[in-house]
C-alpha cells in the first residue's frame, strides 16, 4: 500500500502552492498561488525560477467502488471513510461513492451509513449502480441482486440517503422508466445510462424524455456491460455517443487501458470532447496488492492489477471494477495529450456534469490566473516522478 499523501491539513496559513499551474485552457509557469487560513486563495503571481511541482484542480470521479480494504457498497462507515480518504490523498477532491445492486433493505441501510460522509466533505454524495439493470449485461453485479425499475425502491433509497443521492445507473428498457426519471428530476439526480442491451431507438428516446425533464444524461462505463457497436445494430453506445456529440449526453471513460484500449479512448476524446470524462470504477482493491477480495458481496480475484470476478472452472471472469487513482489515469492520459486536456479528461468535464465548473474553469477570462482570487479552489500538486506532492482542498 502507498503511504499516504500530504493534504493542506499538514501545512500551516496562510499556505504557498509554487510551481506550474495547469487548468483545461492554460498552463502557467513559475505561479505562487497564497491560500488564506478560510481556504480561500488571497493572491496569484507570477515569480521566475520556482517550484517544479504542476498544480492541477482536484480530480473528479463520479463512479467510484472504494479503495484500501474500504467499500462503498457493503463496509461500514469508516471502512468507507478510509476508502474516500485514500482516494483523497491521491487527489481526487470530489467523488461520488457507488453503491452496486443490492435488495432495497440493503440499499436503503448503505445509503444511510454514507450520507454523512457528504457532510463531512469527504464525498460529494452517492452513486446507485443498479438494481434497475439488465441481467444479461450484469457484469460484475449479483444477478440475484437485480430487479425491474421500482421508483418506490429508488424513492426509498434517496428517503434514506437525506437525498444525497447524485446519480442512479439503470438500463433504458428496465421498468417504469418515465417514473425514475420523475425521481431524478425532482431530486436532482443524473440518470446514467448502462448495465444494457437496449437498442439505438430505445436508448435514445430515454435520452430525450430525460432531456424534456431537466435531467442530466450519463453513459455508465461506456462500451462496457453493454453490446458493442456494430454497423447495422448501432445499440446503446452508438446512441450515448451521438447524444454527447449534441451536447445531450455525457460519457464515462474508464481511462485505465483494462476497461478501454488507450485508441478506443482516444477515438472518443478526439477533438478535446468535452462530454467525456474519466472515472476509475475502483473497489476495494485499489492501492493494494494482488489477492482476493470482495464486490458487493462477489468474490473477486485481483491478478497483475486487473480485478475479475472469481471462477471455479478456469474460465475468465468479467472484469470487477477498477484498481486504479485518478492519478494514475491522469499520468496516463497525459502520456499521450498535452496537461490541459489532462486536465479537462480527469476534472473539469466531470465537474460540468455535476454543474460545477471548477473555480479555474469558471473565468470569462481562462487566460488570467488572478480570477481565482477570492475563491475557494481544489488543487493537487504533482511531481516530476507522477507521485502526489500535496492535496489542497477548500472543504
Amino acid at each position: 500500500m502507498m503511504p499516504p499523501s500530504p493534504t493542506a491539513a499538514d501545512h500551516g496559513f496562510p499556505r504557498h502552492l509554487e510551481g506550474r499551474l495547469v487548468t483545461a485552457h492554460a498552463v502557467w509557469d513559475n505561479t505562487r498561488i497564497t491560500i488564506d487560513e478560510a481556504g480561500v486563495v488571497s493572491t496569484v503571481e507570477q515569480t521566475p525560477g520556482i517550484g517544479d511541482i504542476t498544480w492541477v484542480p482536484g480530480f473528479v470521479d463520479l463512479h467510484n467502488h472504494g479503495g484500501n480494504s474500504g467499500a462503498f457498497p457493503s463496509g461500514t462507515t469508516e471502512d468507507c471513510r478510509r476508502a474516500a480518504r485514500y482516494h483523497r490523498t491521491h487527489g481526487t477532491t470530489t467523488l461520488l461513492a457507488s453503491l452496486v445492486s443490492a435488495t432495497g433493505d440493503e440499499l436503503a441501510r448503505q445509503a444511510h451509513r454514507l450520507h454523512p460522509l457528504v457532510g463531512e466533505g469527504l464525498i460529494h454524495g452517492i452513486h446507485m449502480e443498479g438494481p434497475f439493470v439488465n441481467p444479461g449485461k450484469c457484469g460484475a453485479q449479483n444477478p440475484a441482486k437485480i430487479m425491474p425499475g421500482n421508483p418506490d425502491v429508488f424513492a426509498r433509497v434517496i428517503d434514506a440517503s437525506n437525498n444525497t443521492v447524485r446519480s442512479i445507473t439503470f438500463a433504458p428498457e428496465t421498468d417504469h422508466v418515465d417514473e425514475l426519471l420523475q425521481l431524478c428530476a425532482n431530486h436532482n439526480i443524473i440518470a446514467s445510462l448502462g448495465h444494457t442491451n437496449a437498442d439505438y431507438a430505445t436508448t435514445s428516446a430515454v435520452i430525450t424524455r430525460a432531456r424534456e425533464l431537466g435531467v442530466t444524461v450519463t453513459a455508465t462505463h461506456l462500451f462496457n456491460a453493454m453490446p458493442p457497436i456494430h454497423h447495422r445494430e448501432p445499440g446503446a453506445a452508438a446512441a450515448c455517443i451521438t447524444a454527447a456529440r449534441h451536447g445531450q449526453a455525457h460519457l464515462e471513460i474508464i481511462g485505465d487501458g483494462v476497461h478501454l484500449a488507450d485508441g478506443t479512448v482516444d477515438m472518443i476524446m478526439a477533438g478535446g470532447n468535452p462530454s467525456a470524462f474519466a472515472i476509475t470504477d475502483a473497489m476495494e482493491a485499489a492501492g493494494l496488492a494482488d489477492g482476493s477480495y470482495k464486490l458487493g458481496g462477489l468474490d473477486v480475484t485481483v491478478k497483475a492489477a486487473v480485478a475479475r470476478l472469481t471462477t471455479t472452472d478456469g474460465s475468465t471472469g468479467s472484469i470487477a471494477g477498477g484498481t486504479t487513482t485518478l492519478l494514475e489515469q491522469f499520468t496516463r492520459f497525459a502520456a499521450r495529450h498535452s496537461l490541459p486536456e489532462a486536465v479537462a479528461f480527469t476534472s473539469s468535464n466531470a465537474h460540468a456534469v455535476l454543474g460545477q465548473p471548477t473555480t479555474l474553469q469558471d473565468s470569462t477570462k481562462p487566460e488570467d490566473p488572478t480570477a481565482i482570487v477570492g475563491k475557494p479552489i481544489d488543487l493537487v500538486g504533482i511531481a516530476p516522478n507522477h507521485t502526489i506532492h500535496a492535496v489542497h482542498s477548500a472543504r
